[in-house]
């Protein structure tokens, strides 16, 4: 159904459709994207795609990682799981609408969705970059690219800028410009760039700046965590795997590894709470992407009960509020394919819960939102089901939608 047909619909019934709003979609970027849109300090050293001889395919190659970004799982959405590759894919075999914001709608219509926020794909690995000069240069580049690709569908494709974090003052003015190009969010990756983390009081000003601002800040999976092994070739994106996996590396075969890039946000969040940011910060807006939600209830209280039980013998000073407390309100939650994260909502905090298709990645359930919402979304109120697949999100963002 798409959006004009309803946008028709007159029936105020609870069994009435819900136009979706995806919380986290992304786009392929262009095979000249780099090139084009970089510094021209950079452009020498700009991504570029080619053919990589190894695994008969297109692939990005970025300096300063070992292997090449192979094209297979970036854009495998609507494919049965037997037929998704990591390899031999070449860009003509992608979804159009990846790159070009004239198919995007009409995909969007085909899932039910009426608008999405937009964040990179081959971008988001190049967080893990050692290079942080390098990676700024890419990050703008997405950006000024990503204002076009946002310009063709307005009220259909809102962009999430890119930052990478340097300095707090550059961070800050790049968070301003990335505001004044119309840009409703930003991701940030999963570490900066100095010796100092987030939670220490050198981030302070940039922190109070995003709060003044009302700008919600992303952590997405894969930004951070994984400098290593893009850096040495064993990423989960058809890197090699040594023949006898390594514990320095990880446990057990690589599927068993994937659930590290989970983990990784959820040491992020915890960060944020037992750092005090919030509590220094309390209108900042945390928003964790694409790392599913199933799991908050029971990582509340482990937060909780770590806090009670443990916090004195290891010299932590008492919290205004409960660690669960400060979860359920600054922090905001995506997921796509996650029934526990629907069965367990009042659990949370339903006002902090957002759908997402993660078009068109190889997780996505386009085009099949629709019928895995009916099944997964059965036993939720109405109430509920409006907010976590369209309200949470336009609210968050500032955004009109279609009710």
């Amino acid at each position: 159904m798409t959006v004009a047909e309803l946008t028709r619909e007159e029936s105020t019934d609870d069994t009435r459709p819900i136009l979706a709003v995806s919380a986290d979609s992304h786009i392929t970027e262009p095979p000249n994207m780099y090139v084009d849109f970089i510094d021209p300090a950079f452009r020498d050293r700009a991504p570029y795609v080619a053919t990589d001889l190894e695994k008969n395919g297109e692939a990005f190659f970025i300096e300063g990682f070992a292997r090449p970004i192979a094209l297979g799982l970036l854009a495998a959405a609507g494919k049965n799981p037997e037929d998704i590759k990591v390899t031999d894919e070449k860009f003509s075999d992608l979804h159009l609408s990846g790159w070009d914001p004239k198919y995007r709608v009409a995909d969007q219509d085909r899932d039910g969705v009426q608008a999405e926020f937009i964040y990179p794909t081959v971008n988001m690995l190049i967080c893990n970059h050692p290079d942080g000069e390098y990676k700024h240069a890419c990050s703008w580049a997405y950006n000024r690219w990503l204002e076009t690709f946002c310009a063709e569908a307005p009220d259909r494709i809102y962009g999430l800028g890119q930052l990478i974090m340097l300095s707090p003052e550059q961070a800050i003015a790049d968070l301003r410009a990335i505001h004044d190009m119309g840009f409703r969010g930003v991701m940030m990756p999963g570490e900066p760039e100095t010796p100092e983390d987030y939670d220490q009081p050198l981030w302070d000003p940039f922190f109070a700046v995003a709060e003044e601002m009302g700008i919600p800040l992303s952590f997405h999976v894969l930004t951070g965590g994984m400098t290593k092994s893009f850096i040495e070739g064993n990423n989960i994106l058809g890197g090699k795997r040594a023949a006898v996996p390594s514990r320095e590396g990880g446990r057990g075969p690589g599927v068993a590894r994937t659930f590290g890039i989970v983990r990784n946000c959820q040491d992020i969040l915890s960060m944020f709470i037992f750092g005090r940011i919030f509590e220094r910060h309390p209108n900042l807006k945390l928003v964790c992407v694409e790392a599913d939600a199933g799991w908050a209830p029971h990582y509340m209280y482990r937060m909780d009960h770590y806090y009670r039980r443990h916090r004195h013998w290891n010299g932590y000073a008492d919290l205004p509020k409960l660690p669960s407390e400060y979860f359920k309100e600054n922090i905001w939650l995506t997921f796509q394919d996650d029934y526990t994260a629907f069965l367990f909502a009042d659990y949370m905090n339903p006002q902090r819960l957002m759908w997402a298709n993660d078009f068109p990645h190889s997780d996505s359930t386009w085009p099949w939102s629709q019928e895995i919402i009916a099944e997964q979304t059965e036993g939720l109120s109405r109430e509920n089901k409006e907010r976590i697949l369209r309200d949470n999100c336009a609210e968050l963002y500032g955004i009109d939608v279609v009710r």
